[in-house]
């Protein structure tokens, strides 16, 4: 049996994503990103593209919706923190959330 083990991100790799993502941010040790959408039904169907790809690639957001807004923490538990997982699947937020 091969066990593969996920790189965590140094804190270069960190910053790099967050100067071409401003709307994420660092908060306790998880990317954060907030997103507001203009009504609940635009932010339901956000999570529910964001969960078929999340799915896809069987890594999952811990996430909680209120109304309008739909608050998003990306880590990877297997490695104790953030990894590329975690960027790949913000950047799929980020185009889920511009599609409208």
């Amino acid at each position: 049996m091969t066990v593969m083990l996920i790189e965590k991100a140094n804190k270069e790799d960190i910053q790099s994503f967050l100067s071409s993502f401003p709307e994420w941010s660092l908060l306790d040790g998880k990317l954060h990103r907030e997103f507001i959408f203009n009504n609940f039904i635009e932010a339901f169907g956000f999570m529910t593209k964001a969960a078929i790809l999340a799915e896809k690639s069987n890594h999952h957001p811990e996430w909680f919706n209120v109304y309008k807004k739909v608050v998003v923490d990306l880590t990877t538990h297997e490695a104790g923190g953030i990894t590329e997982r975690d960027f790949n699947l913000a950047k799929e937020m980020e185009a889920c959330a511009s599609q409208g």
